[in-house]
């Protein structure tokens, strides 16, 4: 791998950033909001941000840069597949309690849903993201595809899924906005008080884990190498590396076979034109 000193750096920035910015997350609704619960109240609320930024935002971030990891590229595609779509269950799983945590606290207070553009976002992405995952499973997991669609909608789902990752950064931004304004009045969010501050360096924190995450995963010196034809060809993705599977398909095997059929028919020529030769010298 070339510059595999600088990929191991930025990997740990950008754990080190996405994991600072679950715990900023919880500060902040443990500290100076009313902490978390499960009433109907501002402490259910408070799971929303909690879970959008450790699965909505770090879970996938990491799903998303799980192929660049060097020492994975021994393991099997499809070990690798299942890792990724594992932690993308996980987030997206959060991301649905997210979302009823604030449906259910908008319910008991009587506060409308869906008017704003955080949430009319938000839920787009949620959707897209599980359509996602759901495409993913049966197209690229399962042994069911075949290899033409897989290669057609590859460049889609890798588009899709930066396209949503870089969405759902937007949308927390947006949100961490939102609440601000809603909660600050006294004092008032434009007097830079301490949780408006610390609520800002959290979507600072966001920000940065969504641009190393989007580095990580755009250098071509740092993708995943490509596996043997053999192996590509196998309907689950591949088995891991010297393992002859079943439907494999040895090509020095059939690069010798065409040789010597060809040397045979060659072989046959000569002595056609020999026999031939040989009946008219003899006439």
């Amino acid at each position: 791998m070339d510059g595999h000193r600088g990929f191991l750096a930025l990997l740990v920035a950008a754990l080190l950033v996405g994991f600072l910015s679950v715990i900023f997350t919880l500060v902040w609704v443990l500290h100076y909001r009313e902490g978390l619960g499960w009433d109907g109240r501002g402490p259910e609320f408070n799971w929303h941000p909690v879970l959008v930024v450790t699965g909505f935002i770090f879970i996938q971030g990491i799903a998303i840069i799980v192929y660049r990891l060097p020492w994975t590229w021994k393991c099997s595609k499809l070990l690798m597949k299942s890792i990724h779509a594992g932690l993308n269950f996980v987030a997206a799983i959060l991301a649905i309690i997210s979302l009823v945590a604030v449906f259910d606290f908008h319910n008991t207070l009587n506060i409308p849903n869906m008017y704003s553009l955080h949430s009319w976002i938000g839920l787009t992405a949620v959707i897209l993201y599980v359509l996602q995952l759901l495409l993913g499973f049966f197209i690229f997991l399962l042994p069911w595809a075949p290899p033409s669609l897989r290669a057609f909608l590859m460049p889609i789902h890798v588009y899709s899924g930066l396209l949503i990752f870089g969405t759902v950064i937007a949308t927390a931004l947006m949100g961490v906005t939102e609440k601000l304004l809603f909660v600050l009045k006294s004092p008032g969010y434009d007097t830079f008080p301490p949780e408006g501050v610390f609520a800002n360096t959290l979507g600072l924190l966001i920000l940065v884990f969504g641009a190393l995450v989007f580095w990580i995963v755009t250098r071509p010196q740092w993708k995943r190498p490509q596996e043997p034809a053999s192996v590509r060809l196998q309907p689950n993705g591949g088995t891991p590396e010297g393992a002859e599977g079943p439907m494999a398909i040895n090509f020095d095997n059939v690069d010798k076979s065409e040789s010597e059929l060809n040397n045979e028919a060659a072989a046959r020529k000569r002595n056609v034109a020999l026999d031939e030769s040989g009946q008219r010298s003899t006439m």
